[in-house]
């Protein structure tokens, strides 16, 4: 039976997900585990009133595609997909070593170094750093990914002392958070439909916005994940009869 005209199609998709930046010549690539995806489209309907006879009714209607937009809820919080879903600006810090690193304590207060997970942690407290004096006694602070914890009751220091920190640290990303536009995206969907025995649902979206996360849970019960929508713009480069510009889906 010619696939056009089959009627048995239940579907239930999975599949992954690849993007890249629209107008691009690199190849798109996979952007993580998605655990949904869709496409939304929103009417224009226009009614003209029959006015001919009692009892009214529709004698005329127009409908026009007003908007059409693709929601996603991304599992992977990676670099890529965080940066974009909070318009950030991301950059790989190397990893390096810090040498007296200027801090002023306080009692029971989180001294937020510079860089995060430090290791081989000396504090010292002193006028400037070349007279100051390593701060010994057991339990008068805690290394954290964060910084420094000085304890409300550490021995030997006192609020406003001035504080000398020498540490190393790994690399790490930075995402400059709310420092760009939104991205607009190429998208492919190599779906498989596990209720007609895995058989492919492709759906190439030629050019899309992604907006910002509604919300980032930052503490949170359950898995994380990003929320992000985007409307599906018109991609000028598709012409021809029949040829759709936004988006088109291929399925066996």
């Amino acid at each position: 039976m010619s696939i056009i005209k089959q009627i048995y199609k239940p579907s239930m998709t999975v599949g992954q997900v690849y993007a890249k930046i629209f107008g691009s010549n690199a190849l798109p690539l996979p952007i993580g585990n998605v655990l949904e995806l869709g496409i939304e489209h929103d009417e224009d309907v226009k009614k003209q009133d029959d006015m001919t006879a009692l009892g009214g009714g529709t004698h005329a209607e127009v409908r026009r595609i007003k908007e059409a937009k693709v929601t996603m809820k991304l599992a992977d919080l990676n670099v890529v997909n965080m940066s974009r879903a909070i318009f950030g600006l991301a950059s790989e810090k190397q990893a390096g070593v810090v040498v007296a690193e200027p801090h002023v304590a306080t009692l029971g207060g989180l001294v937020r170094l510079a860089h995060i997970q430090p290791t081989a942690v000396t504090l010292k407290k002193g006028a400037n750093a070349g007279a100051a004096t390593e701060v010994l006694a057991p339990g008068n602070f805690e290394v954290r990914p964060e910084g420094i914890f000085i304890n409300a009751e550490a021995a030997g220091l006192d609020d406003d002392e001035l504080l000398w920190i020498d540490y190393t640290y790994g690399a790490y990303a930075v995402i400059e958070a709310m420092t760009t536009k939104a991205v607009e995206l190429a998208l492919t969907f190599g779906g498989l439909n596990e209720a007609d025995g895995g058989k492919p649902v492709v759906v190439d979206i030629y050019r899309a916005s992604q907006g910002i996360t509604k919300k980032l849970a930052l503490i949170n019960k359950d898995f994380g994940a990003l929320d992000v929508e985007g409307s599906i713009l018109l991609d000028a480069t598709k012409t021809g009869v029949g040829i759709s510009r936004y988006y088109k889906v291929s399925m066996a």
